[in-house]
């Protein structure tokens, strides 16, 4: 398919699937206003790259400005070729400027080496953007990384939290981070890429050969039994965290500190 082509899935065959979700979490969330200037961060893989056609395509109806900004982290000769091949077919002016994160997780973060690589990269792409005179930066983040976010910190780390749409950058003045796929389904993304015949680049990371053995993917596995028997257990999970009881709660903390449901009991 040319790139044209590809575009016009998204009013056409992928309308429902892809371009209402993301239609339906701008509203919702408030998540572009006119004069925006985003960056739209683009890793190469699926998610980012749809991610770019569909604001884009919101540019025809909404009046803010676009940057599309991809780090080399350290790829591979094949996996830049690869990145710059794809953006160049869909027609994105791609920004590319390079680090080396890849190398210092794995050399730094043994155990660990996707949460230090993961805001490594948040904190350079906070900082190019800004320096390219935005105010937000958009990330592909789906709906599925969304519930399996709430069971990772429920499982993991022992805490009830969300993955949010649209939050403020806490050490960067004025920034905000939005994720726009929020509401759609990865299946859907990997239906489209799939029709449309497109093949992205991959993680070049090191630790990559041990996803299989990763916490998110022992999570996904998990929804996805459950699902079969369940096929509501994904929103069940996310709106868990839209309908909290804090009445109900042993304990929370917000911006004051820590708190205790007998702190209400022995007022």
């Amino acid at each position: 398919m040319t790139g044209q082509e590809i575009r016009r899935t998204l009013q056409d065959e992928f309308v429902r699937t892809l371009r209402k979700p993301f239609v339906d979490a701008v509203k919702q969330y408030r998540l572009v206003q006119p004069g925006d200037t985003i960056a739209v961060c683009i890793s190469g893989g699926k998610d980012s790259m749809l991610l770019a056609l569909l604001m884009q395509d919101l540019q025809r109806t909404m009046d803010f400005s676009l940057r599309f900004l991809a780090m080399d982290p350290g790829y591979t000769s094949e996996g830049r070729a690869r990145l710059e091949a794809n953006a160049a077919h869909l027609g994105l002016p791609l920004e590319v400027f390079e680090t080396n994160v890849l190398r210092v997780a794995g050399n730094h973060a043994a155990e660990h080496p996707c949460f230090l690589c993961a805001k490594m990269r948040r904190g350079y792409l906070y900082t190019e953007a800004q320096k390219r005179g935005c105010n937000k930066i958009a990330l592909g983040h789906h709906y599925d990384d969304a519930v399996e976010t709430v069971l990772m910190g429920l499982i993991y780390g022992g805490q009830v939290q969300a993955m949010l749409p649209r939050l403020a950058a806490k050490n960067y003045a004025g920034m905000e981070l939005i994720r726009p796929l929020y509401l759609t389904r990865e299946r859907n993304v990997q239906a489209w890429a799939d029709f449309c015949g497109l093949d992205f680049a991959s993680c070049d990371c090191p630790a990559k050969k041990l996803e299989s053995d990763t916490k998110r993917a022992s999570v996904k596995a998990l929804i996805a039994s459950l699902a079969a028997e369940n096929p509501q257990i994904e929103a069940n999970i996310l709106n868990a965290v839209k309908n909290v009881d804090t009445g109900k709660l042993l304990g929370w903390r917000d911006q004051t500190g820590h708190h205790s449901f007998l702190d209400r009991l022995e007022r």
